[in-house]
């Protein structure tokens, strides 16, 4: 690290890294510098000047202080520290010129417009803005775009802040939108009117400083002083983003990012943000019984003890789904194996190891991306398994960290080295020293999963398994599993206990399949194949704990209620536990929880990675067969997903671009 170096901001004396910007030292020193165009996790535009402070024997005019760095300050005459003002009349005045120079063609849209109330603009006037105007000509009209189904525009409020622009190029990896034309023509457009083809664009409804980019899912259903928000963790995917769920009664009216460093930065994928319309779609409100091959609505009480008759005395199996919570897979592991049935949640024939943590989870941490010195991806695609995973990646791949890739070619946003697609080019692939391996489960799905576990093990010490599933380490950690997998907990099964295992296929009851209890929150897959359907509440509507793919334990918190009868899902399984004879010896989650972490140390080592002791798997003979990505379709991978009108319609749309007419005929 650099020496430190001294600074007086505003009379404070300050010690900071002379690489940083003025606006960095600063926020160090706790003095907040508005800003437009400026972003941290962006490069520097330098454009909208509202960041100017005045540097005390520098040019005699207001500096930009997202531009100059503090090694650029001279010092004082004789050697003192240099001195920064970020609240002179100069400053002052400088930001009032910028702020009016803003406004010349800004609409006043405020009580119509989705950003009022969190408008970066509308705070700022209230600073630095006056109450009149010596602009009397016309403002300046702009052509709205269409970006698709997600991102709304009303460009006469753009103030060419380029954050949008910098973040679909320099995160999102595509190149539709920038920004033509020379003074007044000037205006952010798409590329030959294209709408944007990336799961990460909704980010930059929140990067928008004004209300140009706004949510269309969301427009004039709720303002933000009416929305009860709730701090969470996203499902949607492995990699345990931090979000907040904003909801307006008893809907959920809005998902946004939080900033978490560690695991999502500030970045969500387009399925966390836009899949809340699935949430009220398509849900299971009460239990249902199968009557004549027909499935009846029913009370809890017929229900829960058609569920235990059924279960008495026969051989069971509990499936854990993919949204899960780890106290849900816990509960059901005691209920069933109480029973002397067993449990597994490698609904999609992983072949993870048991008891192997750094087999199945790994043992680097997701920031370890930051300074590998390669990263190779084995059978995986993570643009569509993990977006913001994705962009970490191309972030250190814009620093020059090269990226290997062995698997299906695909479009990952940045370059790679295709090292092929089949077992053999693992086999002959190498690794360079502090190289970071990342796994997929498509590469761990095939019979020979554990042989490409352990060849992945041998070529460097640091790996990190990608999953797809977000309940899954958690149920791995419970113990949720059977040793031989899914083909040899199926063997003679008598009855199925489905907690929201929907990619599952079961054999029907006419073909002489198992009988089946569901329990879930969508009239999916599962329920349609169900005898007894139990309503669950999804993850917005109960307290749950979540493992992310790097194995990092994190809260979820009920941010709505679940709608009509449905209950949380260890509710459910504690009522049917003493429908069953053997109550479950908790009354409330904190019981479970107490009973989960004492079985489970680790769990309780909140927002932690939770280290691994490194246990390679025993090498063995791999197949000849080719690597796969575990998603086909980003959009629909859970029953939330496919019960969204919004998801149908990005799947539809990315469907299109893929198949659609590659020249004009």
């Amino acid at each position: 690290m650099a020496d430190l170096r001294k600074i007086i901001i505003d009379g404070h004396e300050v010690e900071v890294d002379p690489n940083l910007t003025l606006i960095q030292a600063c926020e160090q020193a706790g003095i907040e510098v508005p800003r437009f165009c400026y972003h941290e996790r962006l490069s520097i535009a330098g454009n909208c000047r509202m960041c100017l402070v005045e540097v005390v024997g520098g040019p005699p005019k207001p500096a930009a202080s997202c531009a100059m760095q503090v090694k650029d300050l001279r010092p004082g005459p004789n050697g003192e520290p240099a001195v920064v003002k970020t609240n002179s009349p100069m400053v002052k005045k400088a930001r009032e010129g910028v702020m009016e120079f803003m406004l010349i063609n800004h609409p006043l849209d405020c009580p119509i417009c989705d950003q009022g109330g969190e408008c970066d603009l509308q705070d700022q006037a209230m600073a630095y803005g006056v109450d009149f105007s010596r602009y009397r000509e016309p403002k300046r009209a702009s052509t709205d775009l269409n970006l698709g189904p997600l991102v709304a525009t009303t460009m006469t409020r753009c103030i060419s802040c380029t954050r949008c622009v910098r973040f679909t190029t320099e995160v999102a990896g595509i190149t539709q939108m920038g920004q033509t034309g020379r003074g007044e023509d000037s205006e952010i457009v798409s590329y030959l009117n294209m709408t944007l083809d990336s799961n990460l664009q909704g980010n930059i409804i929140d990067l928008c400083p004004v209300g140009a980019l706004t949510s269309k899912p969301y427009a004039f259903t709720a303002r933000p002083w009416e929305l009860t928000k709730t701090e969470t963790i996203d499902v949607m995917d492995a990699l345990g983003s931090n979000i907040r769920v904003d909801t307006k009664g008893r809907e959920v009216k809005r998902i946004v990012p939080r900033n978490h460093d560690g695991v999502n930065e500030e970045w969500i994928s387009d399925k966390s943000r836009f899949v809340w319309d699935g949430l009220r779609r398509q849900r299971l409100d009460r239990p249902y019984v199968r009557e004549n091959g027909k499935l009846r609505p029913a009370t809890w009480a017929e229900a829960l003890g058609k569920a235990a008759a059924a279960m008495q005395g026969k051989k069971v199996l509990g499936l854990v789904g993919d949204l899960a919570s780890t106290e849900a897979a816990f509960s059901l592991k005691q209920l069933v194996e109480g029973l002397g049935g067993s449990v597994e949640c490698r609904t999609d024939g992983a072949r993870l190891p048991i008891g192997n943590r750094s087999a199945y989870v790994g043992n680097a941490s997701i920031q370890d991306i930051e300074t590998a010195s390669e990263i190779i991806l084995i059978g995986t695609n993570p643009r569509l398994e993990a977006p913001v995973l994705n962009a970490r990646i191309r972030k250190v791949w814009n620093r020059g960290t090269p990226v290997k890739l062995i698997g299906a070619a695909a479009d990952l946003t940045y370059e790679y080295e295709h090292l092929g697609t089949d077992r053999a080019a693992l086999a002959a692939a190498t690794a360079a020293e502090g190289a970071l391996v990342i796994v997929g489960q498509g590469a761990i799905s095939e019979a020979d999963g554990e042989a490409v576990l352990a060849a992945a093990m041998a070529m460097s010490g640091k790996m990190l398994v990608l999953h797809t599933a977000a309940g899954r380490v958690g149920a791995m950690d419970v113990g949720a599993v059977t040793e031989g997998g899914l083909n040899a907990a199926v063997e003679g099964v008598q009855v199925i206990y489905n907690m929201g295992a929907d990619e599952v296929e079961i054999t029907s009851a006419a073909e002489g399949g198992p009988f089946v209890i569901y329990q879930g929150s969508h009239g999916d897959r599962g329920a349609n194949r169900a005898d007894v359907i139990l309503p669950g509440a999804a993850y917005t509507e109960e307290n749950g704990l979540f493992v992310n793919t790097e194995g990092r334990p994190q809260l979820a918190f009920r941010a709505a209620f679940a709608p009509g009868e449905a209950k949380e899902n260890w509710a459910i399984l504690r009522a049917l536990s003493a429908e069953l004879g053997a109550t479950q010896p908790w009354n409330d989650l904190a019981g479970l929880r107490r009973a989960m972490v004492a079985a489970v140390p680790h769990l309780a080592q909140v927002d932690q990675v939770v280290e691994n002791a490194w246990t390679p798997v025993a090498p063995r003979d791999m197949g000849t067969a080719t690597f796969r990505s575990a998603v086909k379709d980003f959009y629909l991978t859970n029953p939330i997903a496919r019960a969204s009108v919004l998801m149908a319609e990005l799947s539809a749309m990315a469907k299109a671009r893929v198949s659609g007419a590659m020249a004009a005929e």
